[in-house]
């Protein structure tokens, strides 16, 4: 169904394949019978790391995998690193002060849960739920001194955007005050990876959950954040990545993770779908 493929490009609004797509599928998982792979998340580079859903036929439900690459476009897989009774996907993790996070997408736990690499990037540990309630596809950033969390709070609707901001990044956390930020609107609400900042400026990527769920990435261009206001536009040259009609991304694709590269290229890990 989903597998992971590498793009690059000049800009991460322009991206295409890198090389023979897909670079990661079910058949590589090796210590779980594994039904597909997706929701890529890369750190490093020297080796790079790729951190994904694996769905986990044995178990029914997403356990997070690792793979390594000593170039971004040869991975191999590695292991399960993180797993939970409840199901996992959508693991979002970043550095902060000289340690390793995690924030997963875990509607088990009907919470947004924080962890902390206790030896990465193999073990992990929950350091703490940080909001309550039902939130699909958490995405973090921290930008002009808060920390951003984005999540949908309708994650079989995929419709609604609600957005909090906190000091610190255990929290409090608060709910913006133009909360929910989008509603009724499945075509930007649910996000689609990691939040860029670019020049000063953040970029949203958003699932287009229209016809069907996963259908393709958008691009938007936050132009106000504050506790008391927000705003973006869709950048012209959105969508970004969408169905490839054939192949391993025939039906959709529904999440990128760009990073910029010491040449001024990108490189994105991204999944699709294929029926």
């Amino acid at each position: 169904m989903w597998s992971i493929g590498i793009y690059k490009g000049d800009s991460p609004y322009r991206l295409s394949p890198a090389a023979a797509v897909p670079n990661l599928t079910a058949v590589n998982v090796i210590d779980a019978p594994a039904w597909f792979v997706a929701d890529p998340f890369m750190v490093g580079a020297s080796p790079w790391l790729m951190f994904f859903e694996v769905w986990n036929l044995e178990s029914k439900k997403g356990e997070i995998g690792l793979a390594t690459s000593d170039n971004g476009l040869d991975w191999v897989y590695q292991q399960i690193v993180l797993k939970e009774p409840f199901h996992l996907s959508y693991p979002y993790v970043f550095e902060w002060q000289n340690e390793y996070y995690m924030i997963p997408e875990t509607l088990g736990a009907n919470a947004v849960c924080l962890y902390r690499a206790d030896d990465f990037p193999t073990r992990w540990s929950l350091v703490k739920k940080l909001i309550e309630g039902q939130c699909a596809d958490p995405s973090i950033v921290h930008f002009a001194d808060l920390w951003w969390l984005f999540i949908c709070s309708r994650p079989y609707q995929h419709d609604t955007l609600r957005l909090y901001f906190a000091e610190e990044l255990t929290g409090p956390w608060h709910e913006h005050r133009k909360g929910p930020i989008i509603e009724n609107d499945p075509c930007r609400a649910r996000p689609a990876g990691r939040i860029l900042t670019l020049e000063g400026k953040l970029i949203r990527f958003a699932q287009d959950c229209v016809p069907l769920y996963g259908t393709r990435v958008r691009a938007f261009d936050i132009i106000e954040l504050t506790t008391t206001d927000y705003g973006e536009v869709e950048n012209l040259a959105s969508p970004i990545l969408h169905p490839g009609g054939t192949g391993w991304n025939a039906l959709g694709m529904h999440h990128v993770d760009a990073h910029r590269q010491a040449d001024g290229s990108w490189l994105a890990c991204v999944d699709g779908f294929s029926g």
